[in-house]
């Protein structure tokens, strides 16, 4: 790898076209042209019997997840940054669309931060809450979020049938958010191992990987092969029987319908 004497930069000259670079790359004009959730009905149904083709799971638009990704020591707050695997990091909520695509990333939490409270403080919370998609809308989450309307977790002790059902698809279809995550580490290597930079830097570093992945998948830049769970079938649920129930209904009450009336 060349250094910045090899073409007369100096280093002060090379960290400042860089980091003009992670600001371009993070600016909220170019978020808004690469990294965004689906709202179009037509968009929205292609992901739905995308994602249902997987294990059966109706009504999905994207899989949540949070990621750590590792950063140095931060001069302040330090205590705040050190996660549960007792190593400093960010960490970073990220949701994948049926093609491997990023649609949401939050990064700017500490380690220490829980994924619960990342995702009720996001925008994409006050999207859901604040009824701007359809009610047929949902993504798939691990036990670490809150079960609601509009993110559907696990059930923790499922019964036989209809809960054991609904767990085993949830189970295969959330596995692209693994596989998505995977993937972005897999092409940016930077987010494999520790980012030497204050936790401000790293995030925007972070996030500009985000944005480039999303770019090179729509230019086909390829990757090593990832082998995916797949499996063919019509979308055979319809969710406005779901829809009826009333708003107030809790996300526990909402789940334990959903997966009677979808796998019974």
């Amino acid at each position: 790898m060349c250094n910045g004497d090899d073409h007369g930069l100096s280093q002060p000259t090379i960290s400042r076209v860089i980091f003009q670079t992670l600001d371009s790359l993070t600016s909220h004009r170019i978020l808004r042209r690469f990294v965004t959730f689906p709202v179009q009905p037509q968009e929205i149904r292609r992901h739905q019997q995308r994602f249902y083709q997987t294990a059966n799971f109706p009504g999905i638009v994207g899989v949540i997840d949070g990621t750590h990704i590792q950063i140095q020591a931060p001069s302040v707050n330090e205590k705040e940054f050190v996660n549960r695997h007792n190593y400093h990091s960010v960490n970073t909520q990220i949701v994948f669309d049926s093609d491997d695509r990023i649609i949401d990333i939050v990064a700017r939490w500490p380690g220490s931060t829980h994924d619960s409270r990342i995702l009720t403080t996001s925008g994409l919370c006050q999207m859901f809450e604040g009824n701007r998609l359809p009610v047929s809308c949902h993504l798939l989450g691990d036990s670490g979020y809150p079960c609601r309307r509009w993110i559907l977790t696990p059930f923790l002790r499922p019964l036989q049938g209809p809960q054991t059902n609904y767990n085993r698809s949830h189970k295969k279809t959330r596995s692209c958010v693994e596989r998505g995550i995977g993937q972005l580490k897999r092409r940016f290597h930077v987010l494999h191992g520790e980012i030497r930079l204050s936790p401000q830097k790293a995030c925007k570093v972070i996030t500009a990987c985000a944005v480039l992945h999303n770019l090179s998948k729509d230019r086909n830049v390829p990757m090593p092969v990832v082998h995916g769970n797949s499996q063919s079938g019509q979308l055979r649920a319809q969710m406005q029987g779901l829809s009826a129930i009333a708003p107030a209904a809790t996300g526990l009450r909402y789940r334990e319908q959903f997966a009677i009336t979808y796998f019974p």
